[in-house]
């Protein structure tokens, strides 16, 4: 009896700390020192919610920068059903998705280059934000003839929105679809603002 109320009391005792106490106090820390990062590093536009630096987006249309593909369930970049296709890499249809996505991108994009690799794979996540540096700049002439901008300018976006890694070992610089593309947004609205104050 005495060893099963001191089980229940140190079961207890641990349940509070552990799951009531230290996340609290994470909690706590975390919007005390970063604030934005730990309510979701959300993005308003005009008071309203229009999505997260760190979930995929859909854009359509060929004038707006493409992110990787994704394979959740229902709808793309869907955070409530996070996850890949599944596909083994010796499955038939993981390699007829590819290639379709190839065969799509080649007539998109006005180039010979070789489509980067992660415009055509999903990540494991189906959530992922980010594009690789070569995958920004293979869309980068489209951008630049759809928004009638110079290549400069869109080079100079994807400058500006690339994400090195804090220790330049533990990955590659990456590009931000989202933030890129509210980036060319942006840049759109100030180039239109002289003209229609003519």
């Amino acid at each position: 009896m005495h060893l099963f109320r001191s089980s229940l009391v140190m079961m207890l005792l641990l349940t509070l700390i552990t799951g009531l106490a230290y996340p609290l106090l994470v909690t706590g820390l975390a919007n005390l020192f970063f604030p934005w990062q730990s309510n979701g590093s959300l993005i308003y536009q005009d008071d309203k919610l229009i999505g997260s630096t760190l979930i995929g987006q859909q854009f359509y249309g060929t004038d707006y920068f493409q992110g990787r593909p994704s394979m959740t369930a229902e709808l793309p970049y869907n955070s409530m059903a996070s996850g890949a296709s599944q596909f083994a890499p010796s499955n038939p249809l993981l390699l007829n998705a590819v290639t379709q996505r190839v065969q799509i991108w080649q007539k998109t994009v006005n180039n010979h280059q070789a489509v980067p690799v992660d415009l055509v794979t999903a990540s494991a996540s189906g959530l992922d934000p980010h594009i690789s540096i070569q995958a920004a700049y293979y869309q980068a002439d489209t951008i630049a003839h759809q928004r009638n901008l110079t290549r400069n300018e869109i080079n100079q976006l994807i400058k500006d929105n690339t994400i090195s890694p804090f220790i330049s070992f533990m990955g590659e610089p990456v590009v931000n679809v989202f933030t890129l593309n509210q980036a060319l947004d942006k840049l759109m609205l100030e180039k239109q603002k002289p003209m229609s104050g003519l």
